[in-house]
């Protein structure tokens, strides 16, 4: 094939006898294992040889362009008849050069043969090939290499394209740019050209017969470079080759595919430049008239060709091989070794070894018979079948040492060797595999029918192919899929009454039914996401502005990682309900599982296999449920988990469970295996934060839901409770109004709390309660006419021969299961002169008397009394705090203070300092008032059975001492949070909105607050602050300006109690004076 291009010819033509060139003693080195007779019968019985395409650099064309090549009458097929317009053939129907010039004469050939066998031959070869006349031409079917006949003299088609010629007398030649290999004298090749002018300049020199019809082709040094002009002796290597056109057509695409039989090494000079003015006219066709002669002809055509716009150059040098010893004994072992190799290649390859073939049989590359002789061709050739680099063959093209090249391609060789007899072992192991693979399928398949045959059949295939089938749709991580591979074996050789075969099989079903690799796609569509949560929920900004961000950075980088998010809030206020529509608004799968009060760590990560009833955790549970790796879990009630225990501690197992950085590799003791959770979006919902373990606190992103003021309970009971109460009730196409001013009742006198649980369970009691005003309001004969239409199928008359469902005959008397039906009811019909109005003032009669009378505790407060504000798991609440005298000052009366109200340490700590403060600063502003000198005062926070704790009532508990001291009460519609120091500085708090709900609730005008929160109160919805009037304040003396104002007689007071104290004491002796305190102290 590298050998020699040429095309088709048919097999008759072939006399091996007369072809053999190479000696005995070559042949036996190539190819030891053929004989001369093997080799002719099964030259003799081939018929063609095909060339693969990728050797030929030919690229692939939708028309098959090598249909159009004609190199001369011998080699056409008889089957095609039509001429073809752009053939441009290379001989005449007598075999020889067309031109005549450049090829000359045949010369006599080297081996002499006796002229019968000349004579033979040749009427073979006119018998059996057809005489094609000048005027039709005929195609060929493809490319394929020529096996060498008695009739490839010197002078044949065959051998004219390797006839010598020299580029050291041409004025300029052309220099044709090759890529990705070099070309090696004496194996041809076919080269793509792409460049018109390229292109009209190898017309030129092929139909006019110039130059030898001969180029210059060297090798790019840029391989993915792809160009037929060069522009700089840079882009190419100096040493290249002296080739002949041995077969030039054209394409359909535009292009030509030339074919080039390299006949010597040469050495590029430099390039000339070309003025392409006038370059691109092509000549005048001939007229019926010759008007010059052909040599003038041919130096007109020669100038024009010159002036083509393409690569051209001058000085070309003829490289010939440097003088050598034949008796070299290095050229001798390293003409041995490649040969060696080339034998070892030949057992190894299949193609190479049709290339050595090809060289034996046609003995055109060697003018000698002994291979030995001619070391220079043996590396040339050994250099063209090597796969290796281009810049490596490049190399072996530039040596002109001969003992340099043949170690170069020696080189080449031994790699390709190498590389063969690895892929060889490869594919021999993958062969080996396979077999390995299908006696197992095999001696299983025995196994199965044999114990079909002894009835031993357990089911276990079909369990096994179950399984297989659950996981053919998967991504299973190599580690699972190797767990999975282990299992499967083990559970094929585990009889069924083994204890763990049971137990493997479980674990299978669990492995087989996790979505490895199966995501949902989520959603990044803003407009839908935002709809959905205001179809849900009313109000709730924060949140739904933090889900749009989510959305919006997905859609932003096309994929989200999992997030940790934790909604606090009170009851009722639809944290649980808001994380359903985030996974509705995302296209996730749901699913939640409530952790409040659970202890164990397995709930979370599952039991180990080895004890009974082993099941995984939760978190893989849900993974199972909803069937994808990215789905929405809700860990409900998280900050009420329990506790360590000699269970574990599940706070802890959270840690791994909701740390991005961890997570991705989530081990359940039961699965024992890392599943990914890094793609699911955890949200987390709690009451409070107290609870919550600082580093799981750590791991999440808390946003608050505060409780809801009076304006949204209505709207959300106006447009989402209520009409959701009224379809559940049967009403919904009936007329029942529930009036706004009823709404406000429930929320102001039934249901205070900062959630809607309470609100949504009073409207639902409410349509209840006239749904049964209806039913009775229509009567009872009406409603029982259209109370239920109920249709029975009649039952079948049993026969004597009954038949189960299965096709089991029923044994008399026994008695058949019969599937009882559902009856179909109907809804009652109203008449729609019904009509129903619930207003405040019915709301006794449906949901029974108020809860609360009045909003506010105190109408109007007592002195010592002050609505301070606090937050509970509830929400939001109004504290009041209470101080009284316990007796009378009196000469007898000690200065003291308590507390009650459950009240926690730091609770206690701030009334401690309260009670410090207020003795401080009523000394300082009024020194005359000595009030708390005798004064034993209690303080008491109301509702004692709830537990009360916070840093926030200092300021209300030391206006409640102050208010005592000073004989004024408070506003009953001022409320007040702060935390307070000695000093009289008050700080920041917390719940800051969920305290002005409690105030708004609870008729409160004005809220005192630090200005620290004064952040807090600005970012506030103006329906919250809306009849509420807020006032910051830094110090307390800023409180106490606003709330005492009318406190003239402050020095006043108890002014009358100690003069008369100080005149008690005055009057009694001084050793009586000592005796009640010493009883007292005592």
């Amino acid at each position: 094939m590298l050998s020699r291009h040429v095309f088709r010819v048919r097999s008759g033509a072939v006399n091996s006898l007369s072809v053999l060139k190479l000696s005995a003693r070559s042949a036996s080195l190539l190819h030891p294992e053929l004989t001369l007779r093997q080799i002719y019968k099964s030259e003799s019985e081939k018929k063609t040889t095909l060339v693969p395409a990728h050797l030929l650099d030919i690229p692939p064309s939708p028309s098959n362009a090598l249909d159009n090549a004609v190199v001369g009458p011998s080699q056409l097929s008889p089957s095609t008849k039509q001429p073809s317009n752009k053939i441009l053939a290379n001989s005449d129907n007598n075999g020889n050069d067309s031109k005549g010039s450049g090829s000359g004469a045949p010369e006599k050939p080297k081996t002499t043969r006796k002229k019968k066998e000349q004579s033979t031959s040749t009427e073979e070869s006119k018998n059996s090939e057809p005489q094609s006349t000048s005027k039709t031409t005929s195609r060929p079917h493809s490319l394929t290499p020529r096996i060498k006949t008695p009739n490839d003299q010197k002078g044949s088609p065959a051998e004219k394209f390797y006839q010598s010629a020299t580029a050291m007398d041409k004025e300029q030649i052309l220099v044709l740019p090759v890529s990705q290999r070099p070309m090696i004298p004496g194996f041809n090749k076919a080269v793509s050209v792409k460049d018109p002018n390229a292109i009209k300049a190898l017309r030129k020199l092929f139909r006019n017969d110039l130059d030898d019809k001969c180029v210059g082709v060297f090798l790019l040094k840029d391989s993915k470079k792809d160009t037929d002009v060069i522009t700089s002796l840079d882009e190419i290597y100096d040493t290249g080759v002296y080739a002949r056109i041995g077969a030039f057509f054209e394409n359909q695409d535009g292009a030509a595919t030339v074919i080039l039989y390299p006949i010597h090494r040469i050495k590029i000079g430099e390039l000339k430049a070309v003025t392409p003015a006038g370059a691109a006219e092509e000549q005048p066709k001939e007229t019926k008239e010759k008007e010059t002669d052909e040599s003038v002809a041919k130096q007109l055509a020669k100038e024009s060709l010159y002036k083509l716009p393409v690569s051209w150059a001058t000085g070309i040098q003829d490289l010939n091989d440097l003088p050598y010893d034949p008796q070299s004994a290095m050229i001798s072992t390293l003409t041995a070794e490649i040969l060696r190799i080339l034998k070892n290649l030949s057992e190894v390859n299949g193609f190479i070894k049709e290339q050595i073939v090809n060289i034996v049989l046609t003995g055109n590359k060697f003018s000698s018979t002994n291979v030995y002789e001619e070391p220079h061709i043996l590396a040339d050739f050994a250099a063209s079948i090597s796969a290796g680099r281009a810049d490596e063959i490049q190399d072996v093209l530039s040596s002109l040492n001969i003992e340099d090249r043949l170690q170069k391609s020696l080189v080449l060789v031994k790699r390709e060797l190498e590389n063969l007899k690895l892929q060889k072992k490869l594919s021999e192991d993958v062969d080996e595999k396979f077999q390995k693979r299908q006696k197992e399928d095999y001696l299983m398949e025995q196994l199965k029918g044999i114990k079909k045959e002894l009835g031993m059949e357990d089911g276990r295939e079909k369990i096994i192919e179950t399984f297989r089938e659950r996981v053919a749709g998967l991504t299973l991580p190599e580690n699972v899929q190797k767990v999975f591979e282990d299992e499967i074996q083990k559970l094929s050789t585990l009889e069924p009454n083994a204890a763990e075969y049971n137990i493997t099989r479980q674990y299978l079903d669990w492995i087989s039914q996790i979505p490895w690799g199966k995501f949902t796609k989520d959603s990044y569509n803003l407009a839908r996401a935002i709809r959905i949560l205001n179809e849900d929920h009313h109000g709730l900004k924060d949140v739904k502005d933090r889900i749009l961000e989510f959305i919006a950075v997905g859609k932003l980088l096309g994929a989200v990682d999992g997030k940790i998010i934790c909604f606090v809030g009170p009851p009722g206020v639809g944290k649980t309900s808001v994380a359903k529509s985030i996974a509705k608004s995302l296209n996730r799968e749901f699913y939640r599982f409530s952790i409040g009060g659970v202890s164990d760590v397995s709930e979370l990560k599952g039991h180990r296999r080895t004890y009974v009833g082993a099941l995984p955790g939760r978190v893989i549970q849900a993974l199972k449920k909803t069937q994808t790796q990215n789905p929405l879990i809700l860990i409900d009630e998280i900050d009420k988990i329990g506790r360590g225990s000699y269970h574990g501690d599940p706070s802890a197992a959270l840690l791994e469970l909701l740390d991005p950085e961890q997570n991705n590799s989530f081990l359940d003791h039961y699965m024992d295996i890392p599943v990914d959770m890094s793609k699911t979006l955890f949200v987390c919902t709690a009451n409070t934060l107290d609870t919550i373990p600082g580093p799981l606190l750590d791991r999440m992103e808390v946003i608050e839901i505060s409780g809801y003021v009076t304006e949204e309970k209505i709207a959300i009971a106006e447009n989402y409770l209520a009409p959701s109460a009224k379809k559940m009730t049967g009403l919904g196409e009936v007329d029942v109004k529930l009036t706004r001013d009823a709404v406000e009742g429930l929320i102001n006198k039934y249901c205070r709390e900062s959630g809607v649980r309470n609100l949504k369970k009073h409207i639902e009691k409410i349509y209840r309660k006239a749904a049964l005003n209806i039913i009775r309001k229509i009567g009872e004969e009406d409603a029982e006419a259209n109370e239920l239409k109920t249709e029975t199928a009649e039952e079948p008359k049993q026969e004597e021969s009954q038949v189960k469902s299965e096709g089991e005959p029923v044994a008399e008397g026994e008695k058949v299961n019969v599937q009882p039906q559902v009856p179909e009811y109907t809804p009652l019909k109203v008449p729609d002169d019904i009509s129903v109005t619930i207003s405040n003032s019915d709301l006794k009669d449906y949901v029974g008397p108020p809860v609360f009378t009045s909003d506010r505790m105190y109408e109007e407060t007592p002195i010592g009394v002050v609505m301070g504000l606090g937050v509970t798991g509830l929400g939001g609440t109004s504290l009041y705090v209470e101080s009284v005298l316990e007796q009378p000052i009196s000469p007898y009366s000690q200065a003291g203070f308590s507390r009650t109200g459950q009240l926690g340490d730091t609770m206690k700590e701030s009334s401690t300092i309260a009670y410090s403060f207020a003795r401080m600063f009523l000394r300082g502003h009024y020194p005359e008032n000595r009030f708390f000198e005798r004064a034993k005062i209690h303080l008491h926070c109301p509702e004692g059975a709830i537990p009360k704790d916070g840093p926030s009532a200092g300021i209300t508990m030391a206006t409640s001492l102050l208010s005592l001291a000073l004989n004024h009460s408070i506003d009953p519609t001022f409320a007040m949070t702060g935390e307070l120091t000695l000093t009289g500085k008050v700080l920041r708090i917390g719940g800051l909105r969920e305290k002005a709900v409690a105030a708004k609730r609870s008729g409160a005008t004005t809220i005192f607050f630090p200005k620290d929160n004064l952040a807090d109160w600005e970012s506030m919805p103006d329906n919250v602050k809306k009849d509420l009037t807020g006032i910051p304040v830094a110090w307390y003396s800023e409180v106490y300006d606003k709330i005492f104002q009318n406190v003239e007689n402050a020095e006043k007071l108890w002014k009358e109690q100690y003069r008369r104290i100080d005149e008690a004491e005055a009057a009694t002796p001084a050793a009586a004076k000592t005796e009640p305190v010493a009883k007292l102290t005592a």
